[in-house]
């Protein structure tokens, strides 16, 4: 049996990591700057994650959700206080596109509607609902098309009122800053205009925190710059560090029911035990603000890089975008320079999307680096 053939490959083939560091197969060591999709909060082997991970699996690595386990409390309570929404329900799952999946399951069991409201570029998963809010029609297969979605742009609020007041819309789901898309964000002003349109409206406000949550931005959540409450958060990526699990935020006012939700190894041992120590890290070495920092750094460093039109996004949530296609430049900074970027729906968009614990010194590594891949060939 062969894999099946989903994702173009680069010939890299890493063996191990450490904190910033990829070592292929060869040896040949690259710095990461993409996180593996941004799910590398706290460095790769941080030792505390490895530590607890291991005492973990000694003891019970996985048993259902039929019995009590303390662990899923403890990462309730711990995000709880990390987060700043103390009052909010956990429901522990195994992805980003999973936990989409259950917000807007949730969001139609709340309200007894349909259709969503969701908008231009976003990208929420490619599981069934996910995908179905994701403005991507490569991906959007017909099945899942027979979902009830209206598209919009950022930054319109008549336009998003315009279809809450047909009284059909179960939600709204939006991403603070859009990942996959480019990095476009709605402003602070369209961000509380939501909060009060899905209000007046009883409409379920979701917010996509799966890229952009767990400090990657200078804050817990990207949606706290905006001073918003959103009704339900989806959660995933930076959440593990590298173990699967991804979770939803629920409001003290939706309640719970048996039988809405489920999963099979959502919250299992391991898992938790991975997401207890990714908070602890982030608290103790004080991530969420180095994130903000180093960013800051970033951004200054790049202001005058050859060919930057623009530089995107907050934190350690960053796009570089050129007046050209960025493919080839991506493909020689992995082949030639040795580092890890990202791209976008956005052609012209390179991604950084590192660990929350690089610093300075790496930034100029890339700067470098990227200055380098910049000059042309010589004949």
């Amino acid at each position: 049996m062969k894999l099946f053939d989903v994702y173009p490959l680069y010939d890299v083939e890493p063996v191990k990591a450490y904190d910033s560091i990829v070592v292929d197969k060869n040896g040949t060591e690259y710095l990461d700057l993409y996180g593996g999709h941004a799910v590398i909060s706290i460095g790769h082997s941080h030792p505390h994650y490895v530590k607890k991970l291991k005492e973990q699996v000694d003891k019970i690595g996985f048993y259902s959700n039929a019995v009590h386990n303390n662990l899923q409390q403890q990462l309730a309570q711990k995000l709880g206080e990390v987060s700043g929404y103390n009052d909010y329900q956990l429901f522990l799952c195994n992805s980003g596109a999973e936990a989409n999946e259950n917000a807007l399951k949730l969001a139609s069991f709340q309200t007894g509607k349909s259709r969503v409201v969701a908008f231009q570029n976003g990208f929420h998963g490619r599981t069934s609902a996910a995908v179905a809010v994701t403005d991507n029609d490569k991906i959007n297969a017909p099945l899942n098309k027979q979902q009830d979605v209206t598209f919009l742009p950022l930054n319109q609020l008549e336009l998003v009122q315009n279809e809450l007041k047909k009284e059909d819309v179960c939600a709204v789901i939006i991403e603070p800053i859009q990942g996959v898309g480019g990095l476009d964000e709605g402003t602070a002003d369209f961000f509380k205009g939501l909060e009060v349109l899905c209000h007046e409206y009883g409409v379920v406000l979701i917010l996509d925190e799966i890229q952009s949550g767990y400090g990657r931005t200078g804050k817990f959540f990207a949606h706290q710059y905006h001073g918003i409450t959103p009704d339900i958060i989806s959660v995933a990526k930076g959440m593990g560090n590298g173990f699967p699990i991804g979770g939803v935020l629920i409001a003290p006012h939706i309640k719970p029911s048996y039988g809405l939700l489920g999963t099979t190894f959502g919250g299992n041992h391991l898992a938790c035990a991975a997401a207890l120590s990714v908070l602890e890290v982030i608290e103790i070495e004080s991530l969420i603000d180095n994130a903000m920092q180093t960013g800051a750094y970033f951004m200054s460093c790049s202001a005058n890089i050859p060919g930057v039109k623009k530089i995107k996004g907050k934190g350690l949530m960053l796009g570089l975008e050129f007046d050209f296609e960025v493919a080839d430049l991506r493909k020689k900074l992995i082949h030639d320079e040795h580092i890890f970027t990202g791209g976008a729906m956005n052609k012209n968009l390179l991604r950084i999307l590192p660990p929350l614990s690089i610093g300075k010194k790496e930034i100029d590594q890339f700067i470098k680096a990227l200055q380098n891949a910049l000059v042309p060939e010589k004949v």
